[in-house]
């Protein structure tokens, strides 16, 4: 049964805040909500995504799920031709099964539209979302002030 729309937005509005189990609801109810293909899809990149990093922090920021450890990973907005997952800092993480297929130009993120009926590649997939935690975590390393020498 679909939720109405006021308990929607209600969840999601609840989900701004830093809850992550908040966040992970909202992220329900926008699959429930759509209940096309693309509930579908932004379900089973979802299970991914949590498959490849146990660890992955579900955030529900500018009225999108966002998957993030030790940063932003990815997003995964939804519409009406596409689901895109926009990995944050894609221009910088390895490729080779070529997943990314939008946003290529940009120096900073790069982009995966999934259409209606594409077949999603499970393993390169949890690779770009194992590289882009692995590039988060070597960011949060160098940030790390040098210990002070007495």
């Amino acid at each position: 049964m679909k939720k109405s729309a006021t308990a929607t937005k209600s969840a999601k509005r609840a989900a701004s805040e830093a809850d992550t189990g908040a966040a992970s609801r909202a992220i329900d109810a926008q699959i429930e909500e759509l209940g096309d293909w693309r509930s579908e899809t932004l379900a089973r990149v979802r299970a991914i995504i949590k498959q490849a990093d146990p660890d992955v922090v579900e955030e529900w920021k500018w009225d999108v799920p966002v998957w993030s450890h030790d940063g932003i990973l990815c997003t995964g907005e939804t519409y009406k031709k596409v689901v895109k997952l926009t990995f944050a800092k894609g221009a910088s993480l390895d490729d080779p099964a070529r997943l990314f297929n939008s946003s290529l130009d940009g120096n900073t993120r790069r982009a995966i539209d999934i259409r209606e009926g594409d077949r999603i590649d499970e393993k390169a997939l949890k690779a770009l979302v194992r590289a882009a935690a692995a590039w988060n975590a070597s960011l949060a390393t160098r940030a790390k002030p040098a210990p002070k020498r007495k």
